[in-house]
């Protein structure tokens, strides 16, 4: 349970692997700022609405159902409208990025306290380029600790845990000479590859 466990995943990425790992985020927020222009809606909103539907939910299927609830959104809908949507994760994320869109608000810090968990508010700050934030999740922890653990068997990750696991993380990046956010980017991709998540 060490960086070098991460250094160890991250050795293990194909080209491919670090490309899209070194891309991921940039990619989420490119996603995000498309949503916005195309729906008039602020682009930290767009990140926080995304990151709020986040859990347990394919990155696709996320993208259409953070659009969908914009949609609806931006075409006059109001909370009500919002929580008769159909998405994929958990109803408490839709709540989440309804409160988002009909608060009306484009800060970070009014959206971070929204988003309370913290695996969703370092999503979100990864999304936004916010420091050097690193995402711990289910897979994040797998590799930390160098095995694989199901997702449903993950620890809760209380407050000392996970930043125990991100100053790791940092500490892998400083000895890759990479941001803590792509390590965390590649070796998410490449262990989903090497387990065929």
């Amino acid at each position: 349970m060490t960086a070098q466990n991460i250094i160890s995943v991250f050795n293990l990425a194909t080209e491919t692997d670090r490309n899209e790992g070194a891309g991921w985020y940039g990619s989420a927020l490119t996603f995000a700022y498309d949503l916005h222009k195309r729906y008039g809606v602020g682009i930290h909103t767009v990140a926080g609405v995304i990151s709020a539907l986040s859990p347990r939910n394919r990155w696709e299927r996320n993208k259409q159902d953070a659009e969908s609830m914009i949609k609806v959104f931006s075409a006059g809908g109001d909370f009500a409208d919002l929580m008769e949507l159909k998405v994929c994760t958990f109803s408490s994320g839709k709540t989440k990025a309804a409160k988002i869109l009909t608060k009306n608000i484009d800060g970070v810090d009014a959206i971070l306290e929204i988003l309370k968990g913290p695996k969703l508010q370092e999503f979100f700050c990864c999304i936004v380029s916010i420091n050097d934030e690193v995402c711990i999740d289910g897979h994040a922890y797998s590799i930390w600790i160098g095995d694989r653990v199901a997702l449903a068997d993950v620890p809760s990750i209380g407050v000392k845990l996970r930043r125990t696991i991100k100053e790791d993380y940092r500490q892998a990046a400083r000895t890759l000479k990479v941001k803590p956010h792509v390590v965390q980017a590649v070796t998410w991709v490449c262990w989903r590859r090497l387990h065929g998540v």
